[in-house]
């Protein structure tokens, strides 16, 4: 099984604040929804409160300390391995935050699907640090800003060496 990170960064790696996204950018909410369609999510409580509701035309696991938490349309389980187990057998999962997920996450990850936002913004959630001697970039696709996209962004699929 394929383990990936799907994630949009500013420059100063940060990804979050307020439990919301720092931008708006269409292509790559777009980019998002092709590259997890039909498989399945795995994501913190906060993430999925920040969503609202499960993913459409995937598989949803939230992960949440809380052990009574019940959520319809999605899998509650407490440790990211667990999430992973429920996954046996899959093609490619696809983790999708947050920031303490994804610190979890990231030594179970081969492969990120990277936004880099080419700006920094104030966050109160920041994705870990990539350690560029563990991760090879296999593919990128710079994005300058545009009539539905205010800022340039770059995607990039990183794959552990």
């Amino acid at each position: 099984m394929m383990v990936s990170i799907v994630v949009a960064i500013a420059e100063n790696n940060a990804i979050g604040k307020d439990n919301e996204l720092l931008w708006y950018l269409p292509t790559d909410l777009k980019h998002f929804k092709t590259i997890t369609k039909g498989h399945t999510v795995i994501m913190g409580r906060k993430t999925f409160d920040s969503i609202g509701k499960p993913l459409p035309h995937r598989r949803n696991i939230v992960i949440t300390r809380s052990g009574d938490l019940k959520i319809e349309g999605a899998e509650v389980v407490n440790t990211i391995d667990e999430a992973l187990a429920l996954c046996a057998g899959e093609e490619e999962v696809f983790i999708v935050g947050g920031a303490e997920i994804y610190k979890l996450a990231m030594e179970k990850t081969d492969r990120i699907y990277l936004t880099t936002v080419h700006q920094s913004y104030e966050a109160d959630a920041y994705f870990p640090g990539i350690n560029h001697n563990l991760w090879k970039e296999t593919a990128s696709e710079r994005h300058e800003p545009d009539e539905v996209n205010s800022v340039a962004f770059t995607f990039s699929t990183l794959e552990r060496v």
